[in-house]
């Protein structure tokens, strides 16, 4: 049997989708079942593997030589590079399908944000905190402004408070780690449209408020009581976002 075919068997049948076969062919990558060096199966091969276009096949061998997981050599085809980087943790925002999978990323959150919230009290700067007043404020400003998008507003203001949160720890790593969740705010997959004006409102509010008792711990310098304040903000929400789960299923 040759390289390619071996390689060929490694391969499982994908969705007729680019991302499918793109993940496919990660996966044979990641687990060494396609090693450094070792050739991919024609276009042609792939097409009649998985059953994808080849169209499908081009554009996904395109976005894994992107990310630097093949080389092509003209003539040759495409082969696994001899060094291949190292796997970013990221969250896809479209695979985020259930209420369920929004639940598994508050409770990330939550045991990042706690903690990042108690070291913004303890280490935080005069800059620091003015950024997170002037981020609070905007967001008061935003739910309070007449003719909001239902949908949106105070959104991009929520997401800006509690990154100004994790700037003033002065570890670099926490804002970086909370970009992966800037597509997943809570808001973002909760049905705030939905709500009442009354409802809508109420909501908007109580979460300025959180963020109010979060901002008074931290610019007293109170490690713990912005640690407490931080975890009921962000239970609140996994808590709203439980109760719809219950919905979901008991209708």
């Amino acid at each position: 049997m040759s390289g390619d075919s071996a390689a060929f068997g490694a391969i499982r049948k994908a969705p007729n989708l680019t991302a499918g076969l793109v993940e496919t062919l990660e996966a044979q990558i990641a687990s060494g079942d396609l090693g450094p060096g070792q050739r991919l199966p024609t276009e042609q091969a792939i097409v009649t593997a998985t059953g994808v276009s080849r169209t499908v096949v081009r554009e996904a061998l395109a976005s894994l030589r992107a990310r630097g997981l093949i080389t092509t050599r003209q003539g040759l085809g495409a082969f696994v590079a001899e060094t291949v980087p190292a796997r970013s943790f990221a969250i896809d925002a479209e695979k985020l399908q259930s209420i369920g999978d929004v639940l598994q990323v508050l409770e990330l959150r939550l045991s990042i944000e706690v903690e990042a919230a108690a070291l913004a009290a303890e280490r935080r700067d005069p800059e620091q905190l003015a950024r997170i007043e002037a981020a609070q404020a905007a967001f008061l400003a935003a739910i309070s402004a007449p003719g909001a998008d239902a949908e949106t507003v105070g959104l991009g203001e929520d997401l800006a408070v509690h990154r100004a949160i994790l700037a003033a720890t002065g570890n670099a790593y926490f804002a970086r780690v909370f970009d992966v969740f800037n597509v997943v705010i809570p808001r973002q997959r909760i049905p705030v449209a939905a709500l009442s004006q009354g409802e809508r409102e109420r909501h908007l509010r109580r979460v300025g408020q959180e963020h109010e008792a979060i901002l008074a711990a931290i610019r007293a310098g109170d490690a713990a009581a912005a640690r407490r304040a931080m975890r009921v903000h962000l239970t609140r929400a996994r808590d709203r976002y439980a109760a719809l789960q219950s919905e979901a299923t008991a209708g």
